[in-house]
């Protein structure tokens, strides 16, 4: 995730409770693209005069932000670093990628210049000096307006897409170039590949030509607008995030948008995003919005373009920054945003598709817990399955707090869930976590207790070394139905507390990919209570303050949980909490005092057989095997051919194995059952594979479990 905004976090704010203990409350916090005043057509269109030479200077402020966040983070921050030469180090090299992550615009003679300033940083940051930022986004400033240049330039001649020669995507490891001959080249083969991709669509040159030219003059046009304090955010993240990656910094403006997203409904495509070298990725589709309605927006799928209403104007984003992005997405509710898709699955040389939404207000209700019913047979015998759903562990406080007695609140509703499907006489309950970014620690813990009778359920370690034990309230079992968890990487926080709960109570099985691992607890500060007077708005900080630890002492922080029978997967190294260079290590504590309520491990080794089974018979776990070996081959794949009859060939080599996989599919779900089969007589078609195979083995469960009774 970008250090500048994280768009799937947990939100948490302790206050004290009777002067000792201490109540963490985490708001489920999902920045989404929401709307207010300002659309993406008028941000991107009508501004006003930009001063193409103007140098940017710290304001009065800065110097006192900037010394009230370093004051902060050194005394209160969970990591207790060290600010020295060492962490300086880091934060200027996560500036410089802040501004340069691809490195095509920097020059080693600009590095090296800069390079007085790698062991500065923390002396500076310590006496309110932040001359060096601005300094260098001075210069970054100018050297764009040198690319932007070369590109008009070079864009007035199509390109010779006979010549055999290659281009790097990603150059963040790459050495700067040394002359701005050498950045041409590099811009030439960007530039190359860009219009390879737009010809390879059939489309004209005169069009294809403005269209790039028009990419960069409006990302070049954005970074005139940036403002003194959006260069000092770009700082103090850098900062931050040398810290861990949930530690950021908000601006006022940054600070305002992030209260409108707190609330407990807002306008927006129902979209959580990420930044990912040059591309908007999405993170999260939110349930109950347009993007989770129109079932055509999937998680890792990246937005290359951007238009307004039925006809506007397709604005090339890639390579632009997320709040950029996000600025040019909002708009009100009920009108249209033209999203242009490059597959989460595509090779950069592969078409894009065009996804319409109609932005509308997400509201908690849509983002409930929901349920149905699964049929799966297993040794002759038809299970019918009770699966919950649970997109965030949510809890309505304002309505609590009020005496509502009909609050919505993630335990309160899975309770009449569960009663509802028991009257369905279900055989046992599937608890699908699958994107569950986290919410609420208390529902966390409440909802752990409808399936165990009593016992501790989370630790809760602060800065401080002092360790609070949070337990079941309710002394009673919900339901002793047999019990499976169904997690994936993006399940986070609140779900690994649950799922690593129930595993460690021997409760139920846990089934899918391992978590995201993120453990940590953060606190929003308002920087303008540190000073005496309200000149100006100072913005907040977000900092980590705490870790979570399971009942058996491990934390989740960076392993998160793992389950007994992993599904297939594509490697975790560019995923989760691990992935973060500055994230916190994982360690264990002692383990709480709890009794467990039963023991699974025996029924292991003969579920595990069955599912290995089952998916090598089973066509989509296939397709599955062979996206994970070609996610693999692709990953090492640093070059791409620039040779316009190598990417024909590939594109249609890529567009022959999609028609397969759709024929193959067809014909296996054109398969005849026997009438004389008694399975045929249910419904037992699920439409995601996943699922249907977690229910196999809750079924597969079930069975052993009644045969050792």
């Amino acid at each position: 995730m970008t250090p500048l905004f994280v768009y799937n976090v947990t939100f948490n704010n302790w206050k004290k409770r009777h002067m000792k203990k201490i109540i963490i409350l985490i708001f489920a916090s999902i920045i989404s693209i929401y709307s207010f005043a300002q659309t993406g057509e008028h941000f991107a269109e009508n501004v006003g005069q930009i001063d193409t030479f103007k140098v940017f200077t710290p304001n009065k402020f800065h110097s006192k932000v900037d010394q009230i966040v370093t004051t902060l983070l050194m005394k209160y921050h969970y990591k207790k670093v060290d600010l020295n030469d060492s962490l300086s180090s880091v934060i200027f090299d996560n500036y410089l990628k802040s501004l340069d992550y691809n490195r095509v615009y920097f020059l080693q003679s600009d590095i090296d210049n800069f390079e007085k300033y790698r062991y500065l940083l923390d002396d500076f940051l310590k006496s309110g000096n932040i001359s060096a930022p601005f300094d260098i986004f001075n210069v970054y400033k100018s050297r764009m307006n040198s690319r932007v240049n070369y590109i008009i330039k070079r864009m007035e001649t199509e390109f010779d897409y006979t010549v055999n020669e290659s281009f790097e995507p990603n150059r963040g490891k790459s050495a700067w170039a040394k002359s701005e001959l050498e950045l041409d080249e590099i811009w030439r083969k960007r530039l190359k590949n860009d219009a390879l991709n737009k010809n390879l669509q059939k489309e004209e040159w005169e069009k294809t030509s403005k269209t790039l030219v028009d990419r960069y003059k409006r990302f070049h046009k954005i970074i005139l607008q940036y403002k003194e304090e959006d260069l000092f955010q770009l700082y103090m993240n850098a900062f931050a995030s040398a810290i861990d990656p949930h530690t950021n910094y908000f601006s006022p403006i940054t600070s305002d948008n992030f209260d409108i997203s707190m609330s407990l409904s807002f306008e927006g495509i129902g979209a959580s995003l990420m930044a990912k070298d040059d591309y908007t990725t999405i993170a999260r589709i939110i349930p109950g919005g347009p993007a989770a309605k129109s079932e055509k927006l999937f998680e890792n799928d990246r937005i290359v373009g951007v238009a307004q209403g039925e006809d506007g104007e397709v604005i090339d984003i890639v390579g632009w920054r997320l709040d950029d992005v996000i600025q040019l997405i909002r708009g009100k509710k009920g009108t249209m945003v033209r999203l242009s898709i490059l597959r989460a699955d595509a090779t950069l040389d592969m078409p894009t598709e065009e996804v319409r939404l109609v932005r509308d207000k997400i509201k908690l209700e849509e983002q409930a817990a929901s349920s149905k019913i699964i049929k799966v047979e297993e040794e002759g015998r038809v299970f019918k399955l009770g699966v919950i759903d649970i997109p965030a562990f949510y809890i309505d406080f304002e309505a609590q707090r009020k005496g509502d007695p009909d609050y919505k609140s993630t335990t309160r509703d899975v309770k009449k869930l569960i009663t509802e499907l028991n009257k369905e006489n279900v055989d046992g309950f599937i608890i699908d976590l699958r994107n569950d970014g986290g919410g609420s620690l208390q529902e966390a813990v409440e909802l752990t207790g409808l399936f165990i009778e009593e016992g501790p359920v989370v630790q809760v370690k602060n800065s401080n070394g002092n360790i609070e034990v949070d337990e079941d309230p309710d002394k009673a079992i919900f339901t002793d139905k047999p019990l499976a968890v169904f997690i994936n990487r993006y399940s986070a926080s609140a779900s690994e507390i649950f799922a690593g709960a129930i595993q460690d109570y021997g409760r139920g099985i846990i089934l899918g990919e391992q978590s995201f691992g993120k453990g940590t607890v953060q606190n929003l500060i308002d920087l303008n209570r540190f000073m005496p007077t309200k000149e100006e708005e100072l913005g907040k900080l977000k900092i980590t303050i705490a870790k979570f630890y399971r009942i058996n002492g491990s934390s989740t922080q960076k392993l998160g949980v793992i389950p007994e029978i992993e599904f297939p997967s594509i490697p975790r190294d560019e995923f989760g909490e691990a992935s973060e260079p500055s994230a916190l290590v994982w360690d264990q504590i002692e383990t709480a005092n709890f009794k467990k309520y039963g023991d699974l491990s025996s029924y292991f080794p003969t579920l595990i057989s069955k599912h290995k089974k089952r998916i090598a018979d089973n066509l989509e776990f296939q397709y599955l095997a062979e996206d994970i070996e070609d996610y693999k081959i692709h990953k090492e794949k640093t070059e791409y051919s620039l040779n316009k009859d190598i990417r024909q060939k590939e594109r249609d080599e890529n567009e022959a194995k999609k028609d397969t996989r759709e024929n193959e599919r067809v014909k296996s779900e054109n398969l005849v059952i026997p009438e004389k089969d008694e399975v045929a007589k249910e419904n037992l078609r699920v439409d995601d594979p996943l699922l249907e195979e977690s229910g196999f083995i809750l079924a597969d469960l079930i069975i052993e479990q009644k045969a050792k009774k």
